[in-house]
């Protein structure tokens, strides 16, 4: 015996379009209809605001609020449509054994395909928009992945913005004078101009530290880096990249404060603790005629954390 022969007949006698429970379940279709294309446009608006918010790198508030709202109001544009203008029902198969012939079974059948198929062509602009909406969609969900992969780094990995003649600035702009700090004190600095761009606060900044009022020498070669005492470090951990800025006078150490790596102020930043791998680079520095301190050169590595173009 087939699978055919073992169901159940259901008798679909009389079945037609016009049946009540094949109607839409909304009473003014048209108006539903209205409501949903409103829906849909909002979402697709808010999907491109998002794109829009995404390319200029706006608020995180903003991003979430616009993809949010185009989400839930395709959604709920979706779920109208499905609620309120598709046939209501209710389909209930009867549970006591009804006899049925191939008639009404191919009546029954060319029932649900007319109202399909009239729902389908009264309702062609709803689908377009709701096609749009779910392309936008798609497309706005790629931006992330590929903003996130962004532009290749090339030669910025190796090199910062400080150049030979640079001053040394902090925060406000300010130049550095020799003197400025008395021993032992520590500040942050900048190369000039850059103190308050994005790549200044991420790879330029550096540690100033005055050890000594005499010139002073940390490693061999670098006899001329430390004019009057100043020595200049990377401020980003060769562990992880974070800022070193916590200064143990008496012991001459930097210490990084995510994982307590210890640098060695005095012998070329070298780490005596922790997992920071590599000393920090050293910024050789110059003094000029009116005793402003400026920088030699660029680092002579790349500053913070290892990488896999680094050798």
């Amino acid at each position: 015996m087939s699978d055919h022969d073992q169901h159940t007949p259901v008798s679909l006698r009389g079945v037609s379009a016009d049946d009540p429970h094949m109607q839409p379940a909304a009473r003014r279709p048209g108006v539903v209809e209205g409501w949903i294309g409103v829906l849909f446009l909002v979402g697709i608006i808010l999907l491109v605001l998002f794109a829009v918010a995404f390319v200029m790198n706006l608020a995180p508030w903003t991003l979430g609020a616009t993809l949010g709202g185009g989400a839930v109001s395709l959604g709920a544009g979706l779920i109208a449509w499905g609620k309120y203008l598709m046939p209501r029902g209710p389909f209930v198969e009867e549970r006591h054994p009804l006899a049925n012939s191939e008639a009404d079974r191919d009546a029954f059948a060319a029932a649900i395909v007319e109202r399909g198929g009239g729902i389908i062509q009264r309702r062609k602009f709803l689908g377009g928009l709701l096609g749009t909406g779910m392309g936008v969609f798609g497309v706005v969900s790629l931006f992330p992945l590929v903003r996130s992969l962004g532009p290749m780094p090339k030669g910025t990995l190796f090199h910062t913005d400080w150049t030979t003649g640079s001053y040394l600035v902090d925060i406000t702009g300010r130049r550095v004078n020799v003197t400025d700090l008395a021993v032992g004190s520590i500040t942050t600095v900048y190369p000039e101009g850059f103190q308050n761009t994005d790549n200044g606060q991420a790879v330029d900044q550096t540690v100033l530290i005055r050890i000594s009022n005499e010139n002073f020498t940390t490693m061999k070669g670098r006899e001329t880096w430390a004019p009057q005492g100043y020595v200049a470090y990377s401020k980003l951990c060769t562990h992880l990249g974070c800022p070193v800025g916590l200064y143990e006078q008496q012991l001459q150490l930097l210490v990084c404060p995510c994982h307590q790596s210890m640098f060695n102020v005095a012998n070329g930043a070298l780490p005596n603790f922790g997992p920071a791998p590599r000393p920090l680079p050293q910024l050789p520095l110059m003094v000029d005629s009116q005793g402003y301190l400026q920088s030699q050169s660029d680092y002579k590595e790349p500053v913070g954390p290892g990488f896999w173009e680094r050798s």
